[in-house]
């Protein structure tokens, strides 16, 4: 699904009308406005923050810069995307870190909107940069709290602290600083307890912890789904505790996306993460610039580039590109290159960070993740030497492959029929290198 699916699909169709348009009168202005408004109001965006958009965005577009602009339209689509940057918190908000380690991170939210996992994404991403990060489980409520925590530390390889039978978490947060200190572990994340709702003994116990290790950061974790009540969550945990930064989860279930364009403005913190799916990778830096421009379907080609940066192997890469020139590409190297790719995250999420790639476009464009699993069985249902050498695959062999893998005959012939035509094109380029002229091919994906 989309990220803000709905408020994305409503707001593109708004400004793809005007886009063209050479000419805008006042009347073309308040006519969208009303539609940007219902937009964002229909994706339970907090209505001041709403007022206070549209007004600023009216203000501009009224102005000279748009009357003497000579593209009208494209100058008030310039100063929505601005305005919209400027809701999400204008310039990226980055981690800080401590000039004394350890980094404390205090991780707070309501039970249920993803703390726990959201601590070891934030961890195994901060270990990326070079941290060495401990994990620290103070939820003592929840049953099987610290159970979770360890099974995501131990998927991710980073330690977890915790004191079994212990029930004081301000115990346990002041040990597990002293264990950091002595093992040279520079960034703690400790794991609090949430509550279904807010409530005086929960702010008191977080308060506790805070005066017990004085946190670098209070990040809270923020189910983007909630919408209205994400606004009302943040707002209370930052006048009870005082937060630093937000952490938005869910982002890629949410059709709304009402919370993420409310809480900077209402709390004045910035959103520092957002997790966009399941997986333990799933999560990024915030950066406003790049999300205002998918919401309006500009795309964001930062964030593909460096997606793509840290899933393909860059030794590989290099031998990659010399068998393609010297036509050297077997079925190994395909399947490798499909297995980079899923790194990077499912493809319809990629394919929106391209300009113009949006959800509705997409509709029409089926990106079944499942033709991609019956490539990679195919392909490992042969053996070393027919994935080198695919014209030795007869009929019988066929049969073979397609009765290991699970599909069908016609599946193993299209897979190497599309092959073929891959090998073609390259082929065609590589003549287009050495001769200087023209070649042309075309590859689908198979099946």
């Amino acid at each position: 699904m989309a990220i803000f699916e709905g408020l994305s699909a409503k707001l593109q169709n708004v400004i793809s009308r005007f886009r063209g348009k050479g000419r805008v009168t006042e009347k073309d202005i308040k006519e969208m406005m009303r539609e940007i408004r219902l937009a964002l109001l229909e994706a339970d965006v907090n209505y001041k923050v709403v007022k206070s958009f549209i007004n600023s965005v009216s203000e501009r577009a009224a102005g000279q810069e748009v009357l003497e602009s000579l593209t009208p339209g494209q100058q008030v689509i310039k100063i929505v995307h601005e305005e919209m940057i400027e809701l999400l918190g204008k310039v990226p908000s980055k981690p800080t870190f401590a000039s004394r380690p350890p980094t404390i991170y205090m991780m707070v939210g309501l039970q249920g909107s993803g703390k726990t996992t959201t601590s070891g994404k934030i961890a195994n991403l901060l270990r990326k940069q070079g941290k060495n990060p401990l994990l620290v489980a103070c939820d003592v409520y929840r049953p099987a709290a610290v159970k979770q925590l360890q099974v995501v530390g131990g998927q991710l390889g980073i330690p977890v602290f915790a004191i079994e039978g212990s029930t004081d978490p301000v115990h346990i947060a002041r040990k597990a600083v002293e264990h950091a200190l002595s093992k040279l572990y520079d960034l703690v994340i400790i794991d609090t307890a949430g509550r279904l709702h807010i409530d005086e003994e929960l702010m008191d116990e977080l308060e506790n912890i805070k005066n017990a290790v004085h946190p670098h950061e209070i990040l809270l974790v923020v189910d983007s789904m909630t919408g209205q009540d994400a606004v009302n969550v943040a707002e209370s945990f930052n006048e009870k505790l005082g937060i630093d930064g937000i952490v938005l989860t869910k982002l890629d279930g949410d059709t709304r996306g009402g919370a993420a364009l409310s809480v900077k403005a209402v709390t004045g913190k910035p959103v520092k993460f957002a997790a966009t799916g399941e997986k333990l990778n799933d999560i990024e830096p915030f950066y406003p610039d790049r999300m205002a421009s998918r919401i309006l379907g500009m795309g964001d080609v930062l964030s593909l580039i460096e997606k793509a940066q840290e899933a393909f192997d860059e030794k590989k890469a290099i031998e990659m590109e010399k068998k393609l020139r010297t036509q050297q590409f077997t079925l190994d190297d395909f399947l490798d290159q499909m297995q980079q790719l899923k790194k990077m995250g499912p493809l319809s999420q990629m394919l929106e960070m391209l300009p113009g790639m949006s959800g509705k476009k997409l509709g029409n464009l089926e990106v079944d993740e499942k033709k991609l699993a019956r490539v990679e069985a195919v392909i490992q249902s042969m053996t070393p030497q027919e994935r080198r050498n695919p014209d030795m695959i007869n009929g019988s062999r066929r049969k073979r492959i397609a009765a290991g893998s699970g599909t069908s005959v016609q599946d193993v012939n299209a897979l190497l029929r599309q092959f073929e035509e891959m090998r073609k094109m390259m082929k065609m380029m590589s003549n287009y290198g050495k001769r200087g002229g023209k070649g042309s091919g075309r590859f689908r994906l198979p099946f």
